[in-house]
């Protein structure tokens, strides 16, 4: 939680706001932490681990093992995320990139199955989706303009959550449904 308090100050900071903006806004309201096991697959080239997402959070914090399988998506090509030891990836989910009117860009990833396992991860998602709230998250208005105009609707997180889950893991932005 501390480590979350401390990215989003300083994202905050990285976009021209306040450092508690994205903090008062409940960002960081609720940590959900999620284990990931993914045993030895002995043919990993016809067997998918987690197929191409982004997150429907705010922010996400992985730690993971030396195994590796992390990709994310760079300029239409999958990139491995080679494990660091000692390391944390942090992801920028949906919800922060519509908040920031793309300011800040969620990625696209997946995760490859592997001969050699299992590959053992921890996510740390900052999402409030078990927080019951109906407050609408829209655009962060200091940062629309005429020159930047507002680029998704306001939604609440169940709803996102909701169109999200039903859509499944289907390689399509969530994103989609809320752009303007």
């Amino acid at each position: 939680m501390e480590l979350g308090d401390t990215l989003f100050e300083l994202q905050s900071e990285a976009i021209g706001l306040e450092p508690n903006h994205l903090k008062d806004m409940d960002c960081t309201k609720c940590l959900f932490a999620l284990g990931h096991y993914y045993p030895a697959c002995p043919q990993p080239e016809i067997t998918p681990g987690t197929s191409k997402h982004a997150d429907n959070d705010f922010l996400t914090v992985l730690l993971q093992d030396n195994i590796g399988g992390l990709q994310v998506l760079h300029q239409n090509h999958w990139v491995d995320v080679p494990p660091t030891p000692g390391a944390l990836v942090v992801n920028i989910g949906d919800i922060l990139q519509l908040i920031s009117n793309d300011k800040f860009k969620s990625v696209d990833h997946r995760v490859l199955a592997n001969k050699v396992g299992p590959r053992v991860s921890l996510a740390c998602f900052f999402m409030t989706n078990f927080v019951p709230t109906q407050r609408l998250y829209g655009l962060i208005k200091e940062l629309i303009s005429e020159q930047n105009p507002p680029k998704y609707r306001e939604t609440t997180i169940k709803e996102f959550t909701t169109y999200f889950n039903n859509k499944g893991l289907d390689g399509t932005s969530t994103l989609l449904h809320f752009r303007l």
